[in-house]
């Protein structure tokens, strides 16, 4: 959700971000043109915080920028609401997991050979020390 301030919502980072990863392969017109947008300048105005990214719109998003939907439809979200309203939303879109979870989640049952091994405490430490992001 974007604060006061010049603070960047956490879509606008995330878009910054893939946008620069991007653009060596596809310019913000081609990706416009790929998520369906009559305007292409609509990824700027994006990026700006001047419009916000409709929901009904994160499919085409996702896939012209080659993310996660579920990722981005969560990013999505904080732009429409409150921090209260988005405390009661949140677990319910949370138990949607991206492509990455997916993966990690699978790992977890490879490793351990399907067992459903219980979260300890000290497994839950590790886990939160290896997933923290990185300052």
């Amino acid at each position: 959700m974007e604060t006061a301030g010049n603070s960047q919502s956490n879509l606008q980072k995330y878009l910054n971000e893939r946008l620069n990863q991007l653009q060596y392969r596809k310019s913000q017109l081609v990706i416009a043109e790929e998520a369906g947008f009559a305007n292409p300048n609509f990824i700027s105005m994006l990026k700006k915080g001047r419009s916000k990214l409709a929901l009904d719109r994160v499919p085409s998003m996702a896939k012209a920028l080659e993310v996660d939907p579920a990722y981005l439809f969560r990013l999505a979200l904080e732009q429409f609401f409150d921090e209260s309203v988005l405390k009661e939303l949140m677990p319910l879109f949370n138990s949607v997991i991206t492509e990455n979870e997916k993966e990690i989640l699978d790992t977890v049952r490879e490793a351990s050979q399907g067992s459903n091994p219980d979260l300890t405490v000290e497994v839950k430490e590790k886990l939160s020390e290896l997933f923290a992001p990185k300052v």
